[in-house]
């Protein structure tokens, strides 16, 4: 797959970015730790750490930061409860209590800025309520984010944001609906985002594990929307641990509609070193493109990664520096920029 126009091909792309992920590759290898190996996540998730899984303790907050920071995930907690609670309530009389709860709760805050481009600041944020009087495999989910990511149901780390790349004011919106999940393989959901814009998902997601080190994941997303009419996103991830130091991912993800009938395809390969108590250093190469694009390879990079517990285990702390290739215009030659993204993310 050559990029036309007179740009760089898809080779040379690749292999740019991987002379650049050997070389890190080979400075990963020199790092030492022990610990546990990775277990099998779902391709959109972040890649397992290896590394202790205890180690020392994540650093205490100061006395005038403790308590701002305990009152206000304490506020975000209560709020997704009482909106919970209320919801469950319209469909019948069981207590909240008797089987409910509020999981998967994340409330971040981005900065990003890449070369050319503007700085961008987002908010997002995003639960799973259980509710026990809708059905025992039912649950509510809300958040706001990118749209059309949550729609197409893209892998997080292959995301617009992660990829350092500016998302307009247009691209965010609240979201939220019903999910049935089955026999922990299956979602089905129904939910509307943004000016009341219905969609549905239906998604098929397993892992496989082959001995201590090998792992695979694979995800299969149909989706629905008005202006999409069908569409599917098919994910896969495969991990390799070299021992107890050090981890290694190929992620792949690809998504087309009927309306827009081109694949549009993501790949990222990575080498993760963890530290324990949620730290880990991350080196990626990535590349995005539209297959049958007048340039198939639209954008690609390589990025470093670290992320760690901020004065509390429940607020992580990340950092991204990334040096990109774009060519969005095939008239254009290839461009270069450096990025850098630092986040701030609350678990509740």
């Amino acid at each position: 797959m050559n990029a036309r126009g007179g740009g760089h091909p898809a080779r040379a792309a690749g292999g740019r970015v991987g002379l650049l992920l050997a070389a890190g590759l080979a400075a990963f290898a020199c790092l030492g730790a022990h610990g546990e190996e990775p277990k099998p996540l779902p391709p959109g998730a972040p890649p397992s750490a290896p590394g202790p899984a205890a180690s020392a303790p994540a650093p205490a907050a100061g006395p005038a930061a403790e308590p701002a920071l305990e009152t206000a995930r304490e506020a975000v907690r209560s709020g997704a409860e009482w909106l919970a609670r209320s919801v469950d309530s319209w469909f019948g009389d069981l207590r909240f209590e008797q089987g409910g709860s509020v999981r998967d709760g994340r409330l971040s805050l981005a900065l990003l800025k890449r070369e050319s481009e503007t700085l961008d600041q987002r908010v997002r944020f995003d639960a799973r309520l259980r509710l026990p009087n809708v059905e025992r495999n039912a649950y509510v989910f809300i958040g706001r984010g990118n749209e059309r990511e949550g729609v197409v149901d893209r892998p997080g780390t292959l995301s617009q944001r992660d990829r350092l790349r500016t998302e307009t004011d247009e691209q965010q919106s609240f979201f939220g609906g019903l999910g049935v999940t089955l026999r922990d393989l299956f979602d089905f959901r129904i939910g509307v985002r943004g000016a009341l814009r219905v969609y549905a998902q239906a998604r098929y997601r397993e892992a496989w594990s082959h001995g201590e080190d090998d792992l695979a994941a694979f995800s299969q997303t149909f989706f629905w929307t008005v202006r999409d009419q069908v569409g599917s996103t098919t994910a896969l991830s495969l991990e390799h641990a070299f021992g107890p130091l050090l981890t290694v991912r190929w992620l792949g993800s690809g998504t087309i509609t009927r309306r827009e009938e081109e694949l549009e395809w993501f790949t990222l390969l990575g080498a993760y070193r963890g530290y324990g108590e949620d730290r880990l250093l991350a080196l990626e190469g990535l590349a995005t493109g539209v297959h049958g694009a007048p340039v198939d390879v639209a954008d690609y990079g390589v990025r470093v990664r670290w992320q760690q517990p901020v004065l509390r285990r429940w607020l992580i702390g990340e950092v991204i520096l990334g040096h990109f290739w774009p060519r969005p215009d095939p008239a254009a030659p290839r461009g270069a920029s450096w990025a850098l993204g630092v986040s701030a993310t609350m678990r509740f």
